[in-house]
């Protein structure tokens, strides 16, 4: 397992997407699962950077893990933010004409449609969401 640590800013979602990026490469994951691994990141790790620490900032660890190579991602992202999950939120209705539908939401539903699995836990004061993805 390869882990990264910096502070949940914006700016830093290119960092941690550089970091994820060259590990995948390494192994060989096709563009696609590349792509939507990308969007999982600037998500998730996005939504670290707007609300875990508000109005204050802290960092976060991604951590990333291939086992039984090359046939499952694990992607897990960890803060110690305020507690929230992600996936208690009602999915949108994206068979509504995009006028009517609410905002917000769209970004955690698009991780779940793309990834196998999406877990969350808080533990030891700690938001920990998992990522898998089967290659």
């Amino acid at each position: 397992m390869k882990s990264i640590t910096e502070e949940a800013k914006i700016e830093n979602i290119a960092v941690i997407t550089d970091f994820v990026n060259s590990i995948l490469e390494a192994n060989g994951c096709s563009a696609k699962v590349q792509m939507e691994i990308d969007i999982a990141i600037d998500e998730i790790f996005g939504n670290i950077a707007y609300y875990a620490y508000t109005p204050k900032t802290g960092e976060a660890t991604v951590q990333v893990e291939i086992k039984n190579f090359p046939e499952r991602l694990e992607l897990t992202f960890i803060d110690k933010g305020i507690p929230y999950n992600p996936l208690e939120n009602k999915d949108p209705d994206v068979t509504l004409d995009i006028e009517k539908r609410k905002i917000g939401g769209l970004g955690i539903f698009l991780v779940k449609e793309m990834m196998d699995e999406v877990s969350y836990e808080y533990a030891d004061g700690k938001n920990i969401l998992k990522l898998k993805k089967n290659l």
